[in-house]
Parts: C-alpha cells; sequence; structure tokens
C-alpha cells in the first residue's frame, strides 16, 4: 500500500500585520512597511558580532546606507533614496546571512532573495529591478556602510577594511554619529519608518 502523500511544506510566513508572505511567490500585496522595519530592526548585522549594548541592526544600517547616498549624491531622486533605505528589506523574511555564507549557499539563496526584493519593490512604487547606474550607487553606499560599521563596531583594523571594503571616499564615520551607536530595536524600527515617510510622504497613509 502506498504511504498517504505528505501535505507541500509551508513557505509562508506570518508577519505581525497578520499579512501572510510565501517565500517562493511573494505578492507586493503581502508587504507592509510596517512589518519590514519590525523585523530588520530586530536581525543583527555581523551574526551579532558588534560592541555596544544593543545589536546593531539591520534596520539601523539600511538607515546608514541611505544616508551615506545621499550625502554621496545630493541629487538622488527621493525614490532612489527610498531604493536604498530598502535595499536589504528581503532580509526582514530570510535574516541576514554574512557574506561568506552567502558564497557557501550559493544561487538559491540569491533567487529568493530577489523575489523577495522584487515584490517589495513593486509594493512601494518601485521598478522590480533597479536601474544599473543605481543600483551600483547603492552598492558602494553599502560598501562605505560596511567600512565603517567593521571599524566601529565589529573589531576590524582599518587597514582590514580598506582591503575588504575600500576607501570611504572622503566620508568619515563622525558624519554619521547618531548611525553608528547601536539602538535599541523599538527605536531602530521607528526611525526606519519615519526615514520612509520623510522620503515618501504618502507611505504615512499606509496601514
Amino acid at each position: 500500500m502506498a504511504e498517504p502523500s505528505r501535505p507541500p511544506a509551508r513557505a509562508w510566513q506570518r508577519m505581525l500585520s497578520g499579512r501572510r508572505l510565501d517565500l517562493l511567490d511573494p505578492s507586493p500585496l503581502d508587504v507592509e512597511l510596517g512589518d519590514i522595519a519590525h523585523g530588520l530592526a530586530r536581525v543583527a548585522r555581523w551574526n551579532g558580532q558588534t560592541m555596544g549594548p544593543h545589536a546593531y541592526s539591520v534596520a539601523q544600517h539600511s538607515l546608514l546606507v541611505e544616508a551615506i547616498l545621499a550625502k554621496q549624491h545630493s541629487n538622488t531622486e527621493s525614490r532612489w533614496l527610498l531604493a536604498a533605505l530598502l535595499h536589504d528589506a528581503a532580509e526582514y523574511v530570510i535574516g541576514d546571512m554574512i557574506s561568506p555564507f552567502k558564497a557557501v549557499i550559493g544561487n538559491d539563496y540569491r533567487a529568493v532573495e530577489d523575489r523577495l526584493s522584487g515584490a517589495i519593490h513593486i509594493r512601494f512604487g518601485l521598478p522590480a529591478h533597479l536601474p544599473v547606474a543605481v543600483a551600483k550607487k547603492i552598492k558602494q553606499a553599502d560598501r562605505t556602510a560596511a567600512y565603517f560599521e567593521s571599524i566601529a563596531l565589529a573589531g576590524f583594523q582599518k587597514q582590514e577594511s580598506d582591503k575588504l571594503f575600500g576607501g570611504p571616499k572622503g566620508l568619515l564615520a563622525e558624519d554619521f554619529p547618531t548611525l553608528l551607536n547601536p539602538m535599541a530595536a523599538p527605536q531602530a524600527q521607528a526611525a526606519m519608518v519615519d526615514r520612509a515617510i520623510v522620503i515618501d510622504p504618502r507611505l504615512a497613509e499606509a496601514p
């Protein structure tokens, strides 16, 4: 007698908003700013290996990346500032994996991350895939943020960070004092929501 078939494995996560986001086929309709900020404020950068009384969260890193982009490119359109703020938003579902582990996992992780990022972008009126020039600027801001974080918070020596992430392109860590001081999760969550609304006031009307 054939064994009864098992039900398919659950591929969705329930959010505190009540939304159920399917990891394999994510819908923009199930993406909410509040869920993203709540989740990212509780995901630790650097696997939690940072100094301070609080974990340095992905939410706070996202704020830093957007601030760096705005400072490096003062004429950046607001929609691309929002894209920078949301550049790691998929991690509110799948968590933050350090780069060496991503390299081990390979393309499967990247495929899930890309689908989630595309749904998030569409939800907030951005193209699923950012223009190459914009993505390049955000990536550079991301590397600059990692440079500052690695030295200020993660115990790296400057020479090591220079080699891994490149220099900060004329910026100083002192330009971003509050964003390199780890915040409590509720504070980082609120700061991310507030900044998103400053960039796009229409988000204040979102549930």
